[in-house]
């Protein structure tokens, strides 16, 4: 038997880190976990190939709370850049707990484990692993709900969830990483008043416009070059920012504008991505 879940990744509108508040939406880029049983020990593998810890602690959290000693070999596939700013991480947490539990759910009928149980799960597997500062429950939220979400991070409250209309997203993705884990808090929190500006437009259903705001904030606080979303901007983009702690910048573009975008980073080395926002989230496949 075996059970396989997708897990969007999500793009940042207000990064948590300074405030401790944040928001993200789903987009159309994927974890693919495939959980198995076996006979004994936990097996994991992903492609492209990263280090195996988070979704070994993630399968032995499944099978601790099910009280469990059997053996579960997960496998993952994603189009999501790992450590990009685009919750490669929170989506892995995600796909393996969920995947997993589901199948020892079928297999030994057991209760089913409430969405909000995998997803706390996923962020205590994450916050173990060292891959996030403040556990990014808002990211984490958006990969799992999809759409819009809005959050207190440090107390994993989600304040407001909802679809968001279907637009068109643009990735600029450098030709270098930047993980979470590694940023300068201490700089990040010196944005808090501003950062906190932006999380109130949010609040207010100004989404786009303090996308944009927050991505610039973060640029300053971590060296990024704000020209890349100057530039997005200048094309026709509706939004554009710094996501997650970089190195990605996301532009939200509507069909007219959208080759315009992509012209403009043409310029910058590196790739760009064109996706969707996705509002499903988490789910068996």
């Amino acid at each position: 038997m075996k059970k396989k879940v997708m897990a969007p990744g999500s793009a940042t509108v207000i990064n948590a880190i300074s405030t401790g508040s944040g928001s993200a939406f789903g987009i159309d880029l994927h974890v693919t976990a495939e959980a198995s049983l076996k006979q004994s020990g936990i097996k994991c593998s992903s492609n492209p190939d990263v280090n195996p810890l988070l979704m070994e602690l993630c399968v032995k959290k499944v099978l601790d709370y099910h009280g469990l000693n059997t053996g579960i070999r997960v496998k993952t596939s994603s189009t999501l850049p790992v450590a990009s700013g685009l919750s490669s991480s929170s989506a892995t947490s995600n796909a393996v707990v969920m995947s997993t539990t589901r199948l020892l759910e079928e297999e030994y009928e057991l209760k089913p484990m409430s969405d909000m149980k995998i997803l706390n799960m996923a962020i205590d597997a994450s916050l173990e692993a060292g891959v996030t500062i403040t556990g990014a429950f808002d990211d984490a939220s958006a990969s799992f709900f999809g759409g819009l979400t809005i959050t207190h991070n440090l107390k994993r409250e989600l304040i407001y969830h909802e679809k968001l209309e279907k637009q068109n997203i643009l990735i600029y993705m450098p030709d270098r990483k930047s993980l979470t884990a590694q940023s300068d808090v201490k700089r990040m929190k010196l944005l808090a008043p501003w950062v906190d500006m932006a999380f109130q437009q949010t609040l207010q259903g100004d989404v786009f416009n303090a996308l944009t705001l927050n991505g610039f904030l973060y640029c300053a606080a971590l060296g990024f070059d704000s020209n890349i979303a100057l530039d997005a901007l200048d094309a026709g983009a509706i939004a554009s920012g710094l996501s997650g702690t970089g190195p990605s910048f996301v532009a939200v573009v509507d069909e007219k504008n959208q080759e315009n975008v992509q012209e403009a980073w043409k310029k910058y080395p590196g790739n760009i991505i064109a996706t969707k926002i996705n509002n499903i989230g988490t789910k068996v496949v």
